[in-house]
């Protein structure tokens, strides 16, 4: 979760690289971005009436609740964890799990430079890991281990969409 108090109200901007460099991210669901705002985000689930308790019917949201420049958190997490990797015209993708809980994984956005200079960072806690990721001009696509595609505009991360993985085994009902 995060907290803001008066005497924290600007963050420091150097916390989100040096937390990056040494794979930490804020424990919840949030995008953090390389300039030290974030999202705050918020997973739903939905399901057809008809078709309650059948995980392959649900049609999944990540969406915005709250945009901050001025944020401290209450609690980090190790994302050291790293599944997967992809570089695209000098930017490279990144996905894996966070080691807290099997529930979390994360997608991450950096430069291909020597120190993997991050643009953002997404974290969810209740994803699952990301065990493969892709990059291209204008998306970054995430696969969790829960049968679902995360695809991320590489500028606006925060605009996700998440759609069911055809290729996932999905039981048979």
């Amino acid at each position: 979760m995060v907290g803001v108090s008066s005497f924290d109200a600007m963050p420091d901007t150097n916390q989100v690289p040096e937390r990056w460099n040494a794979r930490e991210a804020p424990f919840g669901d949030f995008i953090v971005f390389s300039d030290g705002s974030l999202s705050v985000m918020s997973l739903q689930r939905f399901s057809p009436s008809d078709r309650q308790g059948d995980p392959r019917a649900e049609d999944w949201q990540w969406r915005e609740i709250l945009r901050a420049a001025a944020w401290t958190p209450r609690d980090w997490m190790s994302i050291d964890g790293t599944h997967a990797s992809c570089t695209y015209l000098g930017s490279r993708a990144l996905s894996g799990e966070g080691l807290d809980h099997g529930s979390i994984g994360w997608v991450a956005l950096v430069r291909d430079d020597d120190e993997a200079t991050l643009e953002w960072l997404a974290v969810s806690c209740s994803s699952n890991p990301f065990s493969s990721v892709t990059l291209d001009a204008i998306s970054v696509t995430a696969t969790s281990t829960a049968g679902r595609i995360w695809t991320f505009p590489r500028v606006a991360p925060q605009q996700v969409k998440i759609t069911e993985d055809p290729t996932y085994p999905w039981p048979r009902r």
